[in-house]
């Protein structure tokens, strides 16, 4: 990876973007992203689309989702202790012990998941930490404190854990999903530019908002947008390291490629020219089932207006919504890779319906 874009991919991975507040992430990424496009919109919620040749018809979207898991300040008890609420699918069995941002009125308050110690529990009784028994300590020793802190009903908050490199192969931390993401079609829209490829139609890169908590940044902006192709990427778990079950889970793993899903969602024709697209370019790849729904951006799309030809490409991730994502470097390198030999096979108007 060039030195500029690993500098931006920790820059944005370490800059906190909660659900329904994403913004100051997307600022980073639209400044990344700019010399690579013609021209960009920002939405009412805070979804950014790049766009390159805004004036042809046939449109087709890569997507990412720019939002990470968080937690909303839910109640503060009067010797000034903060209990929470979920905003996405926050876990709170890694909370105990953990280092947070909490987001006030005056600015970002550090806190902390407090947890008794072990020499004052009945171990034998242990119970895992939900959402009703993990609490935050900021500090402060009474509600009004707390208040004085700026921190309300409602402050979100962060986890604080930050981007690192695990033995030279894994890239870790907070919010790989799937900033992650943004990051790989930000730097297709670069490797366009710079190798100087004239797509035959609209290219919108999107970096969606409010995934977590049910893809409607990507609902809004696929209505907007009304493209004819959507190509999605998102994280999937790699199923290698223990307590995962294949038999459920599938056969993923961290290092060995692009997963492509297969599912209702899945539009098979254009699945087809990414897997096609995969052995012709020698980009080695893993393939997944999804149930009724992949759980990702690519169902807003698909079933958006009268139906978009959308597809789905997935980078293994280890421990999802921990504060240690982890993610191989090749497989990074290698989604990017083919997501751009595959928009170098799309033509202008190209036909993906089944049958005429």
């Amino acid at each position: 990876m060039r030195p500029e874009s690993f500098e931006f991919l920790q820059n944005y991975l370490n800059n906190p973007s909660p659900t329904g507040f994403e913004k100051e992430g997307q600022k980073l990424w639209l400044e990344y992203l700019k010399p690579y496009i013609d021209e960009y919109f920002v939405d009412t919620y805070g979804t950014v689309v790049g766009v390159i040749n805004p004036e042809a018809k046939y449109k087709v979207v890569i997507e990412a989702h720019a939002d990470e898991i968080s937690y909303f300040v839910n109640y503060i008890t009067k010797e000034g202790y903060l209990y929470l609420r979920r905003n996405g699918g926050s876990d709170p069995l890694v909370a105990p012990s953990k280092r947070v941002n909490i987001f006030g009125e005056k600015g970002i308050v550090k806190g902390i998941f407090g947890w008794p110690a072990i020499h004052v529990r009945k171990v034998e009784q242990d119970k895992a930490p939900t959402i009703e028994t993990v609490f935050l300590d900021c500090g402060a020793s009474s509600k009004e404190e707390v208040e004085e802190m700026g921190i309300h009903v409602g402050s979100v908050v962060t986890f604080e854990d930050e981007f690192t490199v695990l033995n030279d192969k894994f890239y870790v931390g907070r919010a790989l999903d799937n900033r992650v993401g943004g990051f790989m079609i930000a730097e297709v829209a670069r490797m366009l530019k710079e190798n100087n490829k004239k797509l035959p139609f609209g290219l919108y890169i999107v970096n969606a908002v409010q995934e977590e908590i049910g893809l409607r940044g990507a609902e809004m902006v696929a209505h907007r947008i009304n493209p004819d192709v959507a190509i999605i990427t998102d994280v999937t778990h790699d199923s290698q390291s223990p307590m995962y079950e294949k038999k459920t889970a599938g056969d993923i793993s961290c290092g060995k490629g692009p997963v492509i899903t297969y599912g209702p969602a899945v539009q098979n024709n254009l699945r087809d020219l990414i897997l096609d697209t995969a052995k012709q370019a020698d980009i080695p790849f893993q393939r997944a089932a999804a149930t009724r729904a992949t759980g990702t951006d690519t169902d807003a799309f698909a079933y958006s207006g009268s139906g978009v030809a959308s597809a789905l490409i997935s980078l293994p991730l280890k421990y999802m919504h921990t504060t240690v994502e982890t993610v191989h470097k090749d497989d990074v390198e290698s989604v990017t890779r083919l997501i751009y030999e595959t928009l170098l096979r799309i033509e202008d108007g190209h036909d993906f319906r089944y049958f005429s």
